[in-house]
């Protein structure tokens, strides 16, 4: 029998599965394994690791993948990243960097506990029912093999399951008509999206590109003067999250009320542990 969930049960089990995730991309621990292999500039760094489980592809595979970049950026990094270090080898030392970054964040004590233990097992019952069907990026890494140490193995889960929803909300992103910028302006100006500079330093886009995607977005009523989202514009990310939760219910429906209640705890437990340790910048997310 099907679980019934909570409608925004599934993204509120995702929130801090994704937050422990994306810990690596600003741990200095990836930096020192990468640039181990020859690869030091950071967009390097992030387009190989989050890229690698694809295999060498070139620039246009990864601006599809992830959408938000400018193709101008990925280009002078892809695929001439590859000649530095073979994906696999990206992948290894990934792996080492995640490891390093969960114990410094979280503490032995943390990685070796049952809990941690418990959450592996529930993030990977939940991928079990993760569809691959257009999900490039699920996909990719759901061919890769599950770690055998539980930390690293509730990393793996974690990637599955956000990877997962991130390609489905891509296609209700590409449904909304808007593109890669234009998402990014409308989820900054929710508050809860990363800041303007931010998106400069790591998508490639200039203050130009950013105010002509504003200049859309106005025109089509969904920015107000100020750069606000209008009700329309609430409205529709509203209608985006909704249509991303739908479309990313099937893992959640598979672990079950009861197990999406518990990872969504042991989940928050260690994504708040690994913020209070400093895992991020303070001025990632916000408005300005």
């Amino acid at each position: 029998m099907t679980a019934v969930l909570e409608p925004r049960a599934g993204r509120r089990c995702h929130n801090p599965l994704n937050s422990l995730h994306a810990t690596h991309y600003f741990s200095p621990d990836l930096g020192r394994e990468l640039g181990a292999l020859g690869i030091t500039h950071p967009k390097a760094v992030n387009f190989a690791v989050r890229a690698a489980a694809l295999g060498p592809v070139g620039a246009g595979a990864v601006t599809a993948a992830f959408y938000n970049y400018k193709h101008d950026l990925v280009a002078r990094h892809v695929p001439a990243v590859w000649s530095v270090a073979a994906p696999a080898a990206v992948l290894a030392a990934r792996a080492r960097a995640v490891d390093a970054t969960l114990r410094r964040l979280l503490g032995e004590e943390a990685v070796a506990s049952a809990e941690m233990t418990e959450a592996a097992r529930l993030a990977l019952r939940a991928a079990e029912a993760c569809g691959r069907g257009a999900r490039p990026l699920y996909s990719a890494h759901a061919d890769l093999a599950v770690p055998d140490e539980p930390h690293l193995a509730y990393w793996h889960g974690a990637t599955l399951l956000r990877e997962h929803r991130g390609d489905g909300h891509l296609a209700v992103l590409m449904s909304a008509g808007l593109d890669g910028l234009e998402a990014m302006v409308t989820h900054t100006a929710t508050g809860k999206g990363m800041t303007p500079r931010w998106v400069a330093n790591t998508r490639g886009w200039t203050r130009d590109d950013w105010d002509a995607a504003t200049a859309r977005l106005r025109d089509r009523g969904l920015l107000d003067g100020a750069g606000e989202l209008t009700e329309r514009g609430v409205a529709l990310r509203e209608d985006i999250e909704r249509e991303t939760d739908r479309l990313d219910r099937a893992p959640y429906e598979h672990l079950g009320a009861e197990g999406v209640a518990r990872l969504t705890v042991l989940g928050t437990r260690f994504a708040q542990a690994a913020l209070a340790a400093g895992a991020f910048p303070a001025d990632l997310i916000g408005k300005r």
